[in-house]
């Protein structure tokens, strides 16, 4: 599938956390996520925009998070449940580096059916990550 034909990504996951701090330095340093922007104050982010910097480091997409909270407010999830799928270049370095930073793995690398490299692993807060060269099929037009 050419480039062309891949929508620029407009849907960010989010998910909260019990240390919003702490797993923003994982997922830099495990996934190689970009810290963007983070706002709040001491241990409590109110908001936070990770970056995924894609197969050829351009942007492509990210995840935004904050701290769990006890009022909840309008948006609440519990920490641990949110899963994700990225597209990399590169599974096979980006697991040895996951692992290395002490993802948890629940798939090991494997090559799937229908062509992708993948595997999947679990960060600190308990959250589901897949990794894998699949990009999706073109929308038929």
């Amino acid at each position: 599938m050419s480039d062309d034909k891949v929508p620029a990504p407009q849907v960010w996951p989010t998910l909260r956390a019990r240390d919003a701090r702490a797993l923003i330095g994982f997922l830099v340093e495990a996934f190689g996520f970009e810290e963007t922007a983070v706002y709040g104050e001491g241990s409590v982010v109110e908001h936070a925009q990770l970056t995924w910097p894609g197969a050829d480091g351009a942007w492509s997409g990210g995840i935004m998070l904050g701290s769990d909270r006890d009022d909840g407010g309008p948006w609440r999830l519990t920490p641990g449940t949110c899963g994700c799928y990225v597209v990399c270049a590169d599974p096979d370095a980006l697991y040895a580096r996951a692992v290395a930073a002490g993802a948890v793995v629940v798939q090991e690398l494997n090559d799937a059916g229908y062509g992708s490299r993948e595997f999947a692993v679990r960060d600190p807060e308990g959250n589901l990550w897949s990794f894998g060269t699949y990009r999706g099929e073109p929308r038929a037009v």
